[in-house]
């Protein structure tokens, strides 16, 4: 009889119910989750107290979610389950640039930009910052026409959708490369900051005794017809947080050199970019 006998019976029970999943690859998934659910409970012997808070985790990470922040996303990056999908899918294999997670920031349809033209727009106060680069495919050769979409937080470590103070769409921009794959734009210097932490994300950081800093960095989004999207993040060199990041996003080429240029007040930073032949597709944005 299909009846459950032993806590280990439901495990049989439960994939053998999944066998008629007509998509091949929902099957694999959903049963390997399944038997991996099954044994972390085994493992660590859940109560049903400790049951009841892992749901009320996630039902509460789904009520934090909305225009301002995507609390759900944000509990991937803590987990390192961002971190290690980005890199389990973007290999390198011909010495294409890193990738790196999305986050939970990035909007779609940034403002298009003229080569050179500020991001920012409103009253950013901060150390002015020119960003330069070329992005090349993995033979090399130059790839004009590529959309380099950049986003980033302010000097005080706020998105423009969670400061009031800040424009709509402030320090976004999206940018075209030239005939020799080169693009060019002006920002000022971005600060590390907090992940959010008003949430329960904040309240498990809390409750690991962990910091919720990121490093300072900028995200970059590099597309062209042809080649896989490139999703990666730029990080500052001299951030104390680099070794502490608490979404375990910085691996060692995705640290840039920002670099003060004496007696003017400014910074630069140069940073290069190889693209992947593939499908360019596009992430769902995290936020509106």
């Amino acid at each position: 009889m299909n009846i459950v006998t032993t806590p280990h019976s439901v495990l049989d029970m439960a994939t053998r119910a999944m066998d008629r999943t007509p998509d091949p690859r929902l099957r694999t998934v959903m049963q390997s989750l399944t038997r991996h659910l099954h044994a972390f409970v085994q493992e660590v012997k859940l109560t049903e107290e400790e049951f009841e808070r892992a749901l009320g985790f996630i039902v509460a990470i789904g009520q934090a979610s909305g225009e301002k922040k995507n609390e759900v996303v944000l509990a991937a990056d803590l987990l390192g389950v961002s971190t290690l999908v980005a890199l389990l899918n973007n290999q390198d294999p011909q010495g294409e640039s890193p990738a790196a997670l999305l986050g939970p920031f990035w909007r779609a349809n940034a403002p298009v930009c003229d080569a050179g033209e500020s991001i920012a727009r409103s009253e950013t106060p901060g150390m002015p910052l020119e960003v330069s680069g070329t992005v090349r495919n993995s033979a090399g050769q130059p790839v004009a026409g590529a959309t380099v979409d950049v986003w980033q937080a302010s000097p005080v470590g706020l998105y423009e959708n969670q400061d009031e103070s800040q424009e709509d769409m402030n320090l976004r921009g999206r940018f075209e490369t030239d005939a020799e794959g080169r693009f060019r734009l002006r920002t000022v210097r971005p600060a590390g900051y907090p992940v959010p932490t008003d949430g329960p994300c904040g309240e498990l950081l809390r409750a690991q005794q962990r910091h919720p800093n990121r490093p300072a960095h900028l995200h970059f989004m590099v597309s062209k017809p042809g080649h896989k999207v490139l999703i990666t993040q730029v990080f500052a060199d001299d951030d104390e947080n680099l070794e502490s990041d608490p979404v375990f996003g910085v691996t060692r080429r995705l640290i840039g050199r920002f670099e003060p240029q004496e007696g003017t007040g400014l910074a630069r930073l140069q940073h290069d970019f190889v693209l992947e032949p593939g499908e360019m597709k596009f992430p769902h944005p995290p936020i509106p």
